[in-house]
């Protein structure tokens, strides 16, 4: 079990300002900017108090509609230099039902590229469940699900690219084939085993770690070390449930590194579980609950991350059982500000855009009031009260010392 002992340390600095900035926000509220996330703070996760607001653009990534087949889902998010690129699973508007492998790059997840396929499901029927990696080098790693194996089961293929566009020396996109696929030696079931949209790839210094699970052995998230190439060596369990894993990120926090799952499994709700070492992971707690009938269905999550900053979490997820009609969602952890009016109604944020900013609705009208500001967990005040003459339609920024920009 993981515990902390230690208080929740605030990551914003004292002196927080909120002061309107030439912009124009939506005409039926006001946007709030410099509100991501600070440093990964543990405490927060631990307690289960996060300030995750749904982004205003639901969903946020969706397919194209060249091709009739259209079902995008299984976020990996990795950051660049310029921003993040996104790798994704999907039908991305095609003319067949096969899952392949995409990315698209986002400088801050307000506006988004092209999409570009970069793997084939080639002699399988599906490739998706992606989760990515980008090593110091500027070069990428890659992990999904390949259909069928030999046993007519699901089976983690591993991928290479020097550039993120050339995979396993071939042009885009690389067409999967059996040599692709991982063999985990030490798992005794690995050779029958369906490891169906649970296999994450995670880089810790020099070793290249891969979680998964096996529906036909399920009840546990297990964890195999990278001998060479597509050859792992078989570790152990590190968590126990029943959940699909999908995403792994590690961060510094005051007492030491901490490691975070993201874990789904086809229904309502989203869960995470902690570690200190990236081997023994506490109990599941939950993230998030679906927002509408759109997302009733979450099918995958991939956290977004900044340095040592949790900035928020993507996740497929769709409006029927079936799991066919998916799309891209997200969610931001983000500081809160909220205006209160001079009459004492409080006007608290109900959506964001992207990690750095929020939206707040006010009735029609100039209103005099003042700020309050909150951290993360939207409950610890860091400032205020501010005074605050605000109306829908206008930009303000907040100004913390450790905001993101």
């Amino acid at each position: 079990m993981f515990v902390l002992a230690s208080l929740i340390v605030l990551s914003a600095a004292q002196g927080a300002t909120v002061s309107p900035i030439p912009g124009q926000a939506p005409l039926d509220a006001i946007e709030v900017v410099g509100v991501a996330a600070g440093d990964f703070n543990p405490a927060m996760w631990q307690a289960d108090t996060l300030n995750l607001l749904p982004d205003a653009r639901h969903p946020l990534i969706k397919p194209h509609y060249a091709g009739l087949f259209r079902n995008i889902y299984a976020p990996s998010a990795v950051q660049t230099p310029e921003g993040w690129r996104v790798f994704f699973g999907a039908w991305d508007g095609v003319d067949t039902p096969n899952d392949r492998i995409y990315y698209v790059d986002t400088h801050d997840f307000l506006d988004f590229g092209n999409h570009h396929r970069i793997i084939d499901h080639g002699a399988f029927i599906h490739t998706c469940n992606v989760s990515a990696i980008r090593d110091k080098d500027g070069s990428y790693e890659i992990v999904c699900t390949a259909y069928p194996d030999k046993q007519g089961d699901n089976k983690p293929a591993y991928f290479t690219s020097p550039d993120g566009e050339h995979w396993n020396g071939d042009p885009a996109p690389h067409k999967a084939t059996f040599d692709d696929l991982v063999d985990i030696e030490g798992y005794d079931k690995y050779t029958n085993a369906d490891i169906n949209g649970m296999n994450v790839l995670f880089r810790d210094g020099k070793n290249l770690y891969l979680y998964f699970a096996d529906f036909h052995n399920f009840g546990h998230v297990y964890r195999a070390t990278q001998i060479k190439g597509t050859h792992f060596q078989f570790d152990g369990p590190v968590f126990e449930g029943h959940y699909a894993v999908n995403d792994v990120k590690k961060f510094a926090g005051p007492d030491g590194p901490v490691y975070l799952m993201g874990l789904h499994m086809n229904q309502q709700h989203l869960w995470y579980a902690l570690s200190k070492d990236g081997m023994h992971f506490g109990k599941e707690q939950t993230l998030l609950t679906h927002r509408d009938a759109a997302d009733k269905y979450i099918v995958a999550i991939g956290w977004v991350c900044k340095d040592n900053r949790l900035l928020g979490v993507l996740y497929g997820a769709g409006a029927v059982g079936s799991l066919d009609h998916n799309r891209i969602f997200g969610r931001w952890l983000q500081r809160k500000v909220v205006f209160v009016a001079d009459d004492g109604t409080r006007y608290e944020p109900d959506e964001a855009l992207g990690p750095n900013r929020q939206l707040i609705r006010l009735p029609e009208g100039r209103h005099k009031g003042h700020w309050e500001v909150y951290a993360e967990d939207g409950k610890t005040l860091l400032a205020g009260p501010l005074p605050a003459d605000a109306s829908n339609g206008h930009v303000f920024k907040l100004d913390v010392s450790d905001s993101v920009h």
